[in-house]
């Protein structure tokens, strides 16, 4: 099994530990990206990702690495502390560079088939909308399988963190590693998913973008072909 954590942060603090905690019990291959060590630009909203190609992005090559590790993972583990009530600053400009990868333009097909974990902690709260914040391009990604795993530790450094809630931490990481153990390799994207798609579909049927619309004609996804059968 081959994992791939993107760490919203570049100190080694609760949430980097927490993932890495997930990804030894799952006993994987890992490939570790600290934001914005890794990567810290922001979108340009230049639009040349949507309107020709990827490519054209100008943060293409500096990014190739942590695409390439994530198209070639079985599980993408995407962590972040709260920051105010989100996700880090560093995370959410990391995610706006795969916007033309959303369904809605030109959706990698491999997404369909893996699945991917969010992963947030916090002093306090906001656990549940900075899940969502990543949650969000996960989905729109198409990733099959979805799962969200936040706690609130009470502290701001994972030494300070109580052997009890550490021992709970564990506890609740062995259960959802057994869950992404027992699906692996048999993941097929949600109804929600699949409908969206047809939406999509539909949308690039009747002209959209032309770079989108050349894209879905050469993966076959006008007709009978589906991403999630490949």
């Amino acid at each position: 099994m081959k994992i791939t954590i993107i760490h919203g942060q570049s100190h080694q603090g609760s949430t980097c530990h927490t993932a890495r905690l997930l990804a030894t019990k799952l006993n994987g291959e890992v490939s570790e990206f600290f934001l914005p060590k890794d990567f810290g630009d922001f979108c340009l909203g230049c639009n040349a990702c949507f309107t020709y190609s990827e490519t054209n992005c100008p943060h293409f090559e500096k990014l190739s690495p942590i695409t390439q590790a994530m198209d070639d993972a079985d599980v993408i583990l995407l962590a972040s502390p709260v920051y105010v009530y989100h996700a880090t600053g560093s995370m959410k400009a990391f995610l706006d560079h795969y916007g033309w990868r959303w369904m809605v333009h030109r959706p990698e097909e491999r997404m369909f088939s893996k699945q991917a974990v969010c992963i947030s902690t916090a002093a306090g709260r906001g656990m549940k909308s900075t899940n969502q914040d990543m949650a969000d391009s996960l989905f729109f990604w198409g990733v099959g399988r979805i799962y969200r795993f936040g706690f609130a530790v009470m502290e701001t450094s994972w030494e300070r963190v109580s052997a009890d809630k550490k021992q709970r931490i564990e506890k609740k990481l062995s259960l959802l590693a057994s869950k992404i153990e027992k699906n692996q390799g048999h993941v097929k994207p949600s109804l929600k998913t699949k409908a969206f798609f047809a939406l999509m579909r539909q949308l690039h049927k009747r002209g959209w973008s032309k770079a989108d619309v050349d894209y879905w004609k050469k993966k076959g996804w006008e007709g009978k072909k589906r991403p999630w059968n490949s």
